[in-house]
């Protein structure tokens, strides 16, 4: 059976220009300075070795693409496959890759491809649980922020995405979003948007977050591409997305979880971003069985 995918098209992988300096760097890690001395110790330089990596629960998968990497970075001989593509549903006992070589080197490559796909699964399957929960309220996207482990954020973003959700900006350089701290500095709302405006190129977009709805109708007069509305309850989300009537990209932020997502999803917003799903998602619980 073609496994379900969460996505409404296939996935396209990360090139793998971003992808493997990250294996890279996580092999060295575990490596250290002499490889895997109890494997090369215990194991027979001839044995081979038949596993594949097993749901040991339900949930959708994200990450195969690096856990694939991290056996062939460690021997181009070993032959793998993907059982479960990144945005795939996959239910326990159910396998998401295979992997057929030296035992080795795949013993020696089991935990940085494990500590990968469970990490990247994690935050698919919590991703997705808040796209289910969205759904039937409102056409709101889930998005997630800058909140990602140091290094892995284009691999974290992509398990977003492999769980049906979008992204925010990738970084500082991308986009505008000026937030409180920026706004006390600068003196007032209007202010900090004017000079962003007069500053980024025309291609830039610019978002201004508000606490209140005072702040709002000030964006209002001034003009901005979105707004994101921090920490307000269901029903001030409703009168701000009444009074921002699709002048801008409405944003709600602050606390979002899958029980309060529905509510904020029917007040009308565009996006509700979240930053738990990328930096405090449960792993998908994932092992290697052998054959």
């Amino acid at each position: 059976m073609k496994p379900t995918v969460t996505t409404q098209d296939v996935l396209a992988p990360l090139p793998r220009l971003l992808v493997e300096p990250i294996v890279r760097a996580a092999l060295l890690e575990d490596l250290g300075r002499a490889g895997d001395i109890t494997t090369d110790a215990v194991i027979p330089a001839d044995a081979r070795l038949r596993g594949a990596i097993v749901a040991r629960e339900s949930g959708v998968v994200a990450g195969v693409d690096a856990a694939l990497l991290a056996f062939t970075l460690i021997d181009p001989t070993i032959t793998v496959a993907a059982d479960r593509p990144d945005g795939s549903r996959v239910e326990r006992g159910e396998a998401v890759l295979q992997a057929d070589g030296s035992a080795r080197s795949i013993l020696s490559a089991e935990r940085v491809a494990l500590n990968l796909v469970c990490r990247m699964s994690g935050i698919a399957t919590a991703t997705a649980a808040l796209v289910d929960a969205v759904r039937p309220h409102g056409h709101a996207r889930i998005v997630c922020t800058r909140k990602t482990t140091p290094g892995l954020r284009s691999l974290e973003k992509h398990a977003v995405r492999a769980g049906g959700g979008s992204n925010h900006r990738f970084g500082l350089d991308d986009a505008v979003l000026i937030k409180d701290n920026h706004i006390a500095i600068a003196g007032s709302v209007r202010r900090a948007l004017e000079r962003a405006r007069a500053t980024v190129g025309h291609l830039v977009k610019i978002e201004i977050e508000v606490d209140t709805l005072d702040q709002l109708d000030e964006v209002l007069e001034v003009g901005v591409d979105a707004i994101l509305l921090d920490n307000m309850s269901p029903d001030t989300l409703s009168e701000a997305v009444r009074r921002v009537n699709k002048r801008a990209i409405t944003e709600a932020s602050g606390r979002i979880t899958a029980a309060i997502a529905p509510a904020i999803a029917a007040t009308g917003v565009d996006l509700i971003s979240t930053g738990w799903i990328t930096h405090s998602a449960p792993i998908l619980d994932l092992g290697l069985d052998v054959a």
